[in-house]
């Protein structure tokens, strides 16, 4: 464990970089989909051109970035040191991740939905839970600079 240790800032970087580029597709995923939802006909050119982006987004950045964030973060984790899971803030921050994770599956699915030409939420449901990654992210900045 002292190798972590040893690298623990460089770690740290790298964890809040794949995070700042999770977040950036957790918010900009649900907003395609709110006019992809609203402008656009299944069929259409532009159909092909946001299914196209949406995949790309998720793909090429987001599962990439999400990846990275929960690696960086298991080994600032499993740092000597860095997490006393006696306090509350561990948990609360543990307990949003996977709600962020399981929001970033969530999408993925609209995703598909999308793709295959089956989506059946409107604009404002989109816009609604464009709102879940903002709450989310709240809750982690507080409890890891906060510690409550």
């Amino acid at each position: 464990m002292g190798f972590l240790a040893d690298v623990y800032l460089w770690v740290k970087a790298l964890h809040v970089m794949a995070v700042m580029s999770w977040m950036a597709g957790l918010f900009y995923l649900p907003r395609l989909f709110v006019y992809h939802a609203e402008k656009v006909q299944v069929g259409e050119p532009t159909d092909v051109l946001f299914q196209t982006m949406e995949m790309k987004l998720l793909r090429l950045i987001m599962n990439p970035s999400m990846i990275v964030t929960w690696v960086a973060g298991l080994a600032l984790v499993m740092t000597p040191g860095v997490v006393d899971w006696s306090m509350v803030w561990p948990w609360a921050k543990a307990g949003a991740v996977l709600a962020m994770t399981w929001f970033h599956m969530w999408l993925a699915g609209r995703r598909r939905e999308f793709a295959a030409g089956e989506n059946v939420l409107t604009g404002r449901r989109y816009r609604l839970m464009n709102e879940v990654p903002t709450v989310l992210m709240v809750v982690i900045v507080l409890a890891v600079i906060v510690k409550f």
